[in-house]
């Protein structure tokens, strides 16, 4: 949604290039600029009209090859895009941007020599060229190469930490500032970033001038998710949007306060939950002869949990059930800090163990997933749901019916956990006690939502997935419910599987 101050400063300066033009129209160089005025105030038919008249004049101007080519690329049509990126890199030879483009879509082609060569020949034309990097980056992570790529993507936003990826679609965008860190813990948000709707600049906090001034947005999405890896990330995102009056979904100082140890110790206090005791601890007290007795007088008692922070899908956690474990299982988990955890004993009659997974979005629950596993380490990708009818069946009832399968006392706690919490998106991992209470085992913004596995099998969770991934767009595109002028509140999809929504807050109002 752009304003009218900056359509209007769009319109003068494109009035300006076609009065230059009018005084010389072989101004090639002029032609493609004024082209991509036009893509910015949504004007995509006129740009490319505007970039093929200036190729029926001058067939190898690179510039001119290289934005068509661009919007070729966006509109899907890969081969024309070949066709032109590799004519404005040809034509083109001192053009870094055009080989780092034709080397992007060598990506999607997964033609990996090819873009190597392209992002190594952009990279010795411009050193600092952002786009090469990033772009790079992304091709040494898919070919295995984490440390290469952990270093482009660094110097990629050392050089631009302010990437603005434009909007596909016709008419005026939704402008989100997306604030990111270098670091793993961001949300992944190719889900709902829709190119067809959004305008995006994303933000690397780790490395943008504090003082720079931001660009133009209609609002701020924090997609810093891992609160126990991310503080410093976190802090500075918080800067950020100190500066903004723009709606923002997932306030940087509420994930902050998601840590696994801090979320044990204030849900746990919730009634109707119960957490499981979670306290860090420096390496080296776990590695020493009185590791034992040091974690005794923490009050700890074997089995127990320990994890490194800042890890998820059961990576770098392990269950240690005696005190000689104790030593091996340091040894393999990496930090200089560990988490410690009490082991709560939750299988059934059957041996199983259940991991029920609820998402907030906009101050609603929805339900996404139940895995059923003979593992205590429950996740749905390991767990026994697609050998076994049965779980599958129970995952079913909960997805159609969360409140029936739950029961009114779990409901009430969920919404507990979801007020505290007071996050516009993420999600509780949880399980029930015999007493009805939500046992949670995890509960923060880092929580995503996969589309399921292609098989009949799975068509019970399509829906679900769908009203979920269309509740964050909705808030994306409308702003949180919390930011809007309160009036009468429009009554649920009848789809909806909610136990209700978060107790609305005046426009404007502070994040909790």
């Amino acid at each position: 949604m752009s304003t009218p101050r900056t359509a209007d400063l769009l319109e003068t300066l494109l009035a300006e290039f076609d009065a230059r033009l009018a005084l010389d129209a072989s101004a090639f160089g002029l032609h493609v600029e004024r082209g991509r005025l036009l893509e910015l105030l949504g004007r995509k038919d006129e740009a490319v009209q505007a970039y093929v008249e200036v190729l029926r004049h001058a067939p190898n101007h690179a510039d001119a090859l290289d934005a068509l080519g661009l919007l070729c690329l966006a509109a899907g049509n890969r081969s024309a895009a070949r066709t032109l990126l590799s004519g404005a890199v040809l034509h083109g030879s001192g053009c870094a941007a055009a080989h780092a483009h034709l080397a992007y879509l060598n990506v999607l082609d997964e033609r990996h020599d090819a873009a190597r060569t392209l992002y190594e020949a952009a990279l010795r034309l411009d050193p600092t060229l952002a786009i090469a990097h990033h772009g790079y980056a992304q091709l040494l992570n898919r070919t295995g190469d984490d440390a290469g790529a952990a270093h482009h993507r660094s110097l990629g936003l050392h050089y631009r930490p302010i990437t603005i990826e434009r909007c596909t679609g016709e008419g005026n965008p939704v402008r989100l500032l997306a604030l990111e860190a270098e670091a793993r813990g961001n949300i992944p948000t190719d889900e709902y970033f829709d190119k067809r709707i959004f305008e995006v600049a994303a933000v690397a906090v780790d490395h943008v001038d504090p003082d720079a001034a931001l660009p133009p947005h209609d609002i701020v999405v924090n997609v810093i998710g891992e609160a126990d890896l991310c503080a410093d990330a976190l802090a500075r995102a918080a800067a950020i949007v100190a500066r903004t009056n723009a709606p923002v979904v997932n306030d940087p100082a509420a994930v902050a306060a998601t840590t696994r140890a801090a979320n044990a110790r204030r849900l746990g206090g919730l009634d109707g939950v119960v957490t499981a005791r979670t306290v860090a601890v420096a390496r080296g007290v776990l590695t020493g002869a009185g590791a034992a007795d040091a974690l005794a007088a923490l009050e700890f008692t074997f089995p127990l949990l320990l994890r490194s922070p800042g890890h998820h899908t059961g990576d770098h956690f392990a269950k240690v059930d005696a005190p000689g474990d104790l030593a091996g299982a340091v040894a393999a988990l990496p930090g200089s800090e560990l988490l410690v955890i009490d082991y709560l004993e939750l299988r059934d009659a059957h041996d199983c163990f259940r991991k029920y997974r609820v998402m907030m979005v906009d101050g609603r629950l929805y339900p996404l997933h139940l895995a059923i596993s003979r593992a205590w380490k429950v996740h749905y990708f390991s767990a026994d749901m697609a050998e076994s009818a049965a779980h599958r069946a129970e995952e079913a009832a909960f997805l159609s019916d969360m409140q029936a399968v739950l029961g009114p006392r779990a409901g009430a706690a969920l919404e507990r956990i979801r007020d505290l919490l007071g996050l516009d998106y993420g999600g509780i991992d949880f399980t029930l006690d015999a007493a009805g209470n939500v046992v949670v085992f995890e509960a923060n913004a880092s929580m995503i939502v996969p589309l399921p596995e292609a098989g009949e099998r799975w068509d019970h969770r399509r829906a679900p997935v769908a009203q979920i991934h269309a509740a964050v767009r909705a808030m994306l595109t409308n702003g949180p419910a919390r930011y809007r002028t309160q009036q009468t509140p429009a009554p649920a999809a009848a789809s909806a599987a909610s136990f209700g929504e978060r107790a609305p807050r005046a426009a404007g109002a502070p994040h909790s």
